[in-house]
C-alpha cells in the first residue's frame, strides 16, 4: 500500500475537492491543462501538474496512488451547453467496455465524437483500471449519471463496491441546491453515500439523534443577518434605513428585499436571500446571473466574491484570469463543503490500510 495523502485528482480545476482534503488534512495532486486554473491552484496552494489528463500516461504512477477524484468536464452534457454529449453516448459507452476488456480504442472513438470532449468521462476508469487505487470519488452534471453507473460497474467487475447517484449540494451546508452526479467507490469498505446533514426546513429531533438544521441561505453565508437594520446619512438628513437584505459589504439605497436572477428569461429562476442559491451557472449566462429587487428592478450583477462564497469558496480566494474565466472557474468547481462530505467516508480507508 501506498503512503497516505497519495491522492490524484484529475481535471483538477481550481480546487473544490482539494479544499475539501484540505479541510480532512490531506492534499492531493491535480492535473490540470488550462492554464488559468493551474495559476488559481498554485496561489491557493494547490500542488498541481499542467497536463492533458488524456495523454498523461499512466504508466509512472502505478503504485503510487492511494485515491483517485476526478470531476470530467461537463460542458458537452450540461444544459448550460450544446449537449453534443447526447449524441456521443454510445460511443462512451462503448469505449467504457472497451477498456474494461483491455482494449484501449479511444483515438478511433474520439475521430468519430460529435464532440471530442465528450470522450473525457472515460478517462477515470482507465486511471482505475491501469493505476487499481485504494477508493475513488467522482462528479458530474446528473446527465451524465448513466455513464457513472457504466464505469461502477465495470469497478464491480475489479472488486470495487460502488455507490452512484445524485446529490443536492445543499444536503451538505452549501447555500446552493447545485445537484450533481457522484460515483463513489472502495476495495477497502463498503461505498456509500455521504450522510446529509441539513434538510429542506430541517429535520425534527428524535430518539436517534437531534435532527438537522434547515437548509443555509444566501443570506447565511453572505453576512445578511434577517431583519436587522443599519442606518446612513449625515448630520443634517438623520440618515435612512435600509434592511441588511443584500450583501453587508455592498448595500444600496434600495430598501427592498434582494433576490438573485439566474438567466434573463421571463421563466428565469429567483431566489430570495432567505433561501439558498439555484446552481450557479456562469457560461453564456455570465451577465445574467444578478441581483434584483423585489419589483424585478435590478440592482447590479453578482461578484466574484459573492459567487466563491456561494460555491463554498473563501471571498478572498484567489482566481486568476479575466472576469468571465474566474466566474467559469467557479461555476465549474465542486463545493468543498460536498467534496469534504463524499471524501470524508472514504479517506479513513486509506489511512487505515496505509498505517
Amino acid at each position: 500500500m501506498t503512503a497516505p495523502g497519495r491522492i490524484l485528482d484529475l481535471f483538477a480545476g481550481p480546487g473544490g475537492w482539494s479544499q475539501g482534503l484540505r479541510t480532512l488534512g490531506l492534499r492531493d495532486v491535480g492535473i490540470e491543462i488550462d492554464p488559468a486554473v493551474c495559476v488559481t491552484r498554485t496561489a491557493a496552494g494547490h500542488t498541481t501538474i499542467r497536463a492533458d489528463v488524456a495523454a498523461y500516461p499512466t504508466g509512472p504512477l502505478r503504485g503510487k496512488v492511494s485515491g483517485l477524484i476526478a470531476s470530467p468536464p461537463c460542458q458537452t452534457f450540461s444544459a448550460a451547453g450544446l449537449r453534443a454529449g447526447n449524441t456521443d453516448l454510445p460511443l462512451c459507452h462503448q469505449v467504457l467496455d472497451d477498456l474494461t476488456r483491455g482494449h484501449d480504442t479511444r483515438t478511433t472513438a474520439r475521430a468519430a465524437c460529435t464532440d471530442p470532449r465528450s470522450l473525457l468521462v472515460v478517462e477515470p476508469l482507465r486511471y482505475a483500471l491501469d493505476l487499481r487505487p485504494e477508493w475513488i470519488a467522482l462528479e458530474e452534471v446528473p446527465a451524465v449519471l448513466p455513464l457513472f453507473e457504466h464505469t461502477a460497474w465495470s469497478l464491480t467487475a475489479a472488486g470495487y463496491s460502488t455507490w452512484t447517484g445524485v446529490l443536492n449540494a445543499a444536503d451538505f451546508g452549501l447555500a446552493q441546491t447545485r445537484r450533481r452526479a457522484f460515483l463513489i467507490a472502495s476495495r477497502t469498505r463498503p461505498a456509500l453515500p455521504p450522510e446529509p446533514t441539513h434538510a429542506d426546513g430541517g429535520t425534527a429531533a428524535d430518539l436517534f439523534g437531534d435532527g438537522l438544521p434547515t437548509w443555509r441561505t444566501m443570506g447565511d453565508v453572505l453576512g445578511c443577518p434577517p431583519g436587522e437594520v443599519i442606518t446612513r446619512g449625515n448630520h443634517t438628513t438623520g440618515g435612512s434605513r435600509f434592511p441588511t437584505t443584500g450583501p453587508s459589504w455592498a448595500l444600496t439605497g434600495r430598501a427592498r428585499s434582494w433576490m438573485l436572477r439566474v438567466g434573463n428569461r421571463p421563466s428565469a429562476t429567483r431566489r430570495r436571500l432567505d433561501q439558498p442559491a439555484p446552481t450557479l451557472l456562469f457560461a453564456k449566462a455570465l451577465n445574467d446571473v444578478s441581483w434584483i429587487d423585489a419589483d424585478g428592478h435590478p440592482i447590479r450583477r453578482l461578484t466574484v466574491e459573492e459567487a466563491a462564497i456561494l460555491q463554498g469558496f473563501p471571498a478572498a480566494y484567489p482566481w486568476a484570469g479575466s472576469r468571465t474565466k474566474q466566474f467559469e472557474q467557479i461555476g465549474n468547481a465542486v463545493p468543498a463543503p460536498l467534496a469534504a462530505a463524499v471524501l470524508s467516508p472514504l479517506v479513513p480507508a486509506a489511512l487505515e490500510v496505509a498505517a
